[in-house]
């Protein structure tokens, strides 16, 4: 059995069919999902039902991303709509509207809703890899996590965590489209959604396939941390 894990998806359902068909997913292979299914790409809708329909399956462990975390907040009218429509929730808005109508907050489906708040997980952990969609707060076991840390903060100048364990995480775009190794964390969030890749990781050999929203695929094996970073971190 691999264990894959794929980076922040951002509604890019033609990358992220593309990729599984490229891995060659198979039936026994688990699926470990970062997170940030929703927003800025065309097809949220789409890709939560990808990601439904596996979790139910028993294929799939999908975990929370901020940006799940901003839609609920937003259609429970806990924080202002338009701060999540500006932050890609206006494509995720599009993705669920019916034909001639216009987007409404009501077009999303109570099934989605209610998956989305209830079926996904803070993070994994297995006996050798620690599963986050942003990071993890190295002095503290995962059932102590911050909300804070496992959804917001991004991994550049993350230590090493208490368990000795690898850390995979996403959220802190790497516009290079390259996951980032640091050796204690890999981050496979691939900026998808801009220019980028969505990235499929085996985290036991460090193979990754990558696909994007052309159609294009292709594979490498994950490389050693550069002393100086050239690529420019970004806010997601």
């Amino acid at each position: 059995m691999r264990e894959l894990a794929i980076g922040d998806t951002h509604g890019c359902l033609h990358a992220l069919e593309t990729l599984a068909d490229y891995v060659g997913i198979r039936s026994n292979d688990q699926l470990i999902m970062l997170g940030d299914y929703v927003d800025r790409g065309p097809d949220s809708k789409g890709v939560v039902d990808w990601v439904i329909e596996r979790t139910l399956e028993g294929r799939c462990i999908p975990l929370t991303g901020n940006h799940e975390i901003m839609m609920l907040e937003a259609l429970a009218g806990r924080v202002p709509l338009e701060h999540w429509l500006s932050c890609g929730g206006r494509e995720t808005l599009r993705s669920y509207a019916y034909r001639g109508r216009s987007p409404h907050p009501s077009d999303i489906p109570e099934s989605h809703r209610w998956f989305l708040a209830r079926e996904l997980r803070p993070w994994y952990e297995t006996a050798s890899h620690i599963f986050a969609h942003a990071s993890v707060e190295p002095s503290l076991p995962m059932p102590e996590q911050p909300e804070h840390v496992l959804y917001w903060e991004r991994c550049d100048g993350m230590s090493p965590h208490i368990s000795g364990k690898q850390v995979i995480v996403g959220h802190s775009a790497q516009r290079s489209g390259l996951p980032l190794n640091g050796g204690h964390f890999v981050c496979i969030d691939t900026w998808v959604y801009g220019d980028g890749w969505l990235t499929c990781l085996d985290v036991a050999t460090g193979q990754y396939w990558q696909a994007n929203q052309r159609g294009k695929t292709r594979t490498d094996w994950l490389h050693p941390l550069p002393e100086t970073p050239d690529q420019p971190w970004d806010y997601p």
